[in-house]
């Protein structure tokens, strides 16, 4: 009982974390979401206008459903905005559709992080579907076969390590699409700083995320090399 305690502790924990900023989010994104842009364009007219600027003409912009469900998908060339940013005509419709546009940017350029986190979504998949059994009866067997509990450790680590290449990712993305907002003069100064703000709370997700499952992966090694000793 007392692994699946610290388990508990940790997951609360970030739990809470990730509810906070979470909230925050989307306390911003409505808020800013009211904030009418001054040049009058939509998400989607935002998103074609940097597509094109950066000489990007083979990704396609589409609406999906639901909120802040925004994404590039580097496999399709899509840049797939929620309903809400590829009608809206907002700041934060503004700042959401650029962000992903500067992953379309990124693709175009081959930016690095971007290739291996691609590289690493097959991998990360089969992980995903087979780490909470693994490392269950890693811990059920770990006086009998304790590399079972080594080997789910090691298949979480991967989905660590894509949490880690996740986050220059984003951060690189919303660095792209705030320099382009800037010089395209698509916003005011105060615009500006409210887009910024909005990226940055929208990257701290990842960064919680990223450091829960750090946080995680050195508890499953603590109880291995625990029980090894």
């Amino acid at each position: 009982m007392g692994y699946y305690y610290g388990y508990y502790v940790i997951f609360g924990i970030f739990m809470l974390i990730s509810w906070l900023v979470g909230n925050t989010l989307k306390r911003r994104f409505k808020e800013y979401s009211k904030i009418t842009l001054q040049s009058g364009l939509s998400g989607r007219d935002v998103a074609e206008k940097m597509l094109h600027e950066n000489n990007i003409y083979d990704v396609k912009i589409v609406s999906v459903a639901g909120q802040l469900s925004d994404h590039y998908n580097p496999l399709t060339k899509t840049v797939n905005l929620s309903e809400g940013v590829y009608n809206g005509r907002s700041v934060a419709s503004a700042a959401v559709a650029a962000h992903e546009c500067g992953h379309a940017v990124q693709h175009a350029t081959a930016y690095s992080f971007l290739k291996l986190r691609t590289a690493l979504v097959p991998v990360v998949n089969v992980s995903s579907n087979l780490i909470q059994w693994v490392l269950l009866g890693g811990i059920l067997l770990i006086n009998i076969f304790p590399y079972l509990l080594l080997f789910g450790i090691g298949l979480f680590a991967i989905t660590t390590l894509f949490s880690f290449i996740t986050l220059p990712v984003e951060f690189d993305a919303s660095r792209r699409a705030l320099a382009w907002i800037d010089n395209s003069g698509l916003t005011s100064g105060q615009e500006h700083a409210k887009a910024a703000n909005a990226l940055k709370w929208a990257a701290s997700t990842y960064v919680v995320a990223a450091l829960a499952s750090l946080a995680t992966l050195l508890y499953y090694i603590w109880i291995f090399m625990g029980r090894r000793n």
